[in-house]
């Protein structure tokens, strides 16, 4: 009964402070790793049954690395572009070396500042993706690219918990003997749970998936045994919970399982948070604060320089990259379980457990204002991002006084059908974007202009004094403004259509002047209902329609 009042109180506590980290606009894992310094002995001292917590957060860890497993499709690896590939891979390189030479700066052993160093190299998946969504961002461009070289991380972080979870426990012996040993028994697993997936999950799967509690059940038992024959065999928990997640990420029911398990997951990694919260220690006091900031700033504003730099020799615009580099801004959950791990396994010391964790709270707090923000941050400081272009990409194919009728901005979205259409009627059309991919989609002898429309100076050298129609299909209320503006001042009789996301920011773009403004999802409704309407119920019609579709877009 005991236990029990004391994770009564704890997640009381941890549910209050959680309340305030929503009003703040904070991820809640801020919340967690907070209520646990306010519970721990630092405060209240409330924290007592280490034993049950320890293994309630060792089963949180678990199902957030199995859930991880699962969105570790081999096939969605592919889609990840070469940009998100580049971006990733060096990323993570440049701010591990940079993150090293800091931390041995700074006084710390070789051992902590490798640890410091990868620690500061991860960015929260689960974090960004809830942010970009918060802010209608997933599916812009920076979004894409973003969500691509995270889960470049992802595996790179995995791979990385593998070799430290396999040198701690080879404790004497040498590291090639340790390294082979790894090899044979992850061999031997993973050869015998590709047996099992090909011969025995399938029916398994099936068999579950009419009942959505069996399911859930046998999705756990899946994911707890794997992690527990992992262990059996010397490895790590911690891999095999990942592994078998990634053994069933192939499946149809992957998205189902990750659904149900996200409860479950969120309770338990609640406590593993609130654990590491307790366990910080601030006895070293002052000693603790120069480190802990200036680790802070690296992350916060290094992170992303480093991505600007990177995207914008791959060719991207200022932009794309300072948005994109915001969302490494920070450490992730990886980065906690990792020196986590090495805490348990004595690579690391407390204090060193501390300082990434302070780290943590510090970067996760700031990035997410950074990103929420990142639009009005951008214009302050976009005369500063110049000295990061180390490559001038300025791949406009037309100069600024050929006779263009129509432009396009933002081509990608519905590029396409606008350009035939005006094509048809003999217009010479204009397109500009800051997708450098964007050029190889367009016919030959196009007119593209490469640049971002919220820049007034790029605008002002845009051939607009001639322009009958102007189409915008940019998912951003204030570029977009600008457009109206500029058009507005250089060419009053355009007819001007802007996509909008919705009523509110219609509202405002027909305030602004803008002649049509279209709202997809009612647009596709109406369309959608007069073709009802018009073919009744009738599969073959439907069939013909979707036929057409997927003509039409490949």
């Amino acid at each position: 009964m005991e236990v029990f009042v004391e994770l009564s109180l704890i997640i009381t506590i941890t549910t209050l402070v959680s309340f305030i980290m929503k009003q703040l606009k904070q991820p809640l894992v801020v919340g967690y790793i907070l209520s646990g310094i306010l519970v721990g002995p630092l405060f209240l001292n409330l924290l007592h049954s280490t034993d049950v917590i320890e293994v309630f957060s060792k089963l949180g860890i678990s199902i957030l690395l199995f859930i991880v497993g699962l969105h570790m499709n081999p096939k969605i690896v592919k889609e990840v572009g070469s940009v998100s590939l580049i971006t990733g891979v060096g990323q993570v390189l440049f701010t591990s070396f940079f993150g090293f030479i800091l931390a041995v700066l700074l006084g710390l052993d070789t051992v902590a500042a490798m640890y410091v160093a990868i620690a500061l190299t991860f960015s929260s998946t689960i974090i960004i993706l809830k942010l970009l969504s918060d802010k209608g961002d997933v599916h812009s461009l920076y979004g894409r690219i973003s969500v691509g070289f995270l889960l470049v991380q992802d595996i790179i972080a995995t791979l990385i918990l593998i070799i430290v979870s396999s040198v701690a426990g080879a404790g004497d012996m040498p590291l090639s003997f340790t390294l082979f040993s790894v090899l044979m028994k992850g061999a031997f697993i993973l050869i015998s749970l590709e047996l099992i997936k090909k011969l025995v999950l399938p029916k398994l799967l099936e068999a579950a998936s009419d009942n959505s509690e069996l399911l859930f059940i046998f999705s756990l038992t899946w994911g707890l045994g794997c992690a527990a024959l992992f262990y059996v065999l010397g490895l790590s928990v911690e891999i095999g919970a990942l592994i078998s997640g990634v053994v069933l990420s192939s499946s149809i029911y992957a998205e189902e399982i990750g659904s149900r398990l996200r409860p479950l997951r969120d309770f338990f990694i609640v406590l593993f948070f609130v654990l590491l919260g307790a366990s910080m220690t601030l006895n070293s006091g002052f000693t603790l604060v120069l480190p802990v900031l200036v680790l802070s700033l690296f992350v916060l504003i290094g992170n992303p320089i480093i991505v600007v730099i990177i995207m914008n020799l791959l060719g991207y615009h200022k932009k794309t990259g300072f948005q994109a580099g915001l969302t490494v801004a920070q450490i992730s959950e990886f980065s906690l379980i990792l020196a986590t791990l090495g805490f348990n396994v004595g690579h690391i010391n407390q204090e060193i457990l501390t300082m990434i964790t302070l780290v943590g709270l510090i970067t996760i707090s700031g990035s997410t204002y950074l990103i929420l923000y990142s639009d009005k941050i951008y214009t302050l400081i976009e005369k500063y991002l110049s000295f990061l272009e180390l490559r001038k990409n300025n791949q406009s194919s037309t100069g600024k006084y050929a006779k263009v009728d129509t432009f396009i901005f933002g081509f990608n979205r519905v590029g396409t059908t606008f350009l035939d259409t005006f094509k048809e009627l003999g217009y010479n059309t204009g397109i500009v974007d800051f997708d450098p991919n964007t050029l190889d989609k367009l016919p030959k002898r196009s007119n593209y202009y490469y640049g971002d429309v919220a820049d007034v100076e790029f605008l002002s050298e845009l051939p607009l004094g001639q322009v009958k129609f102007a189409i915008s299909s940019i998912k951003n209320r204030e570029a977009n403004l600008t457009v109206l503006k500029h058009l507005a001042e250089r060419q009053p009789k355009a007819i001007s259509i802007i996509f909008a996301e919705d009523v509110v920011e219609a509202q405002a773009l027909y305030e602004a002047g803008a002649n049509q403004v279209v709202l997809p999802h009612f647009v596709g409704a109406e369309v959608t209902a007069k073709l009802i309407k018009r073919v009744g119920y009738s599969p073959a019609s439907f069939d013909r329609k979707k036929q057409e579709h997927i003509k039409n877009w490949s």
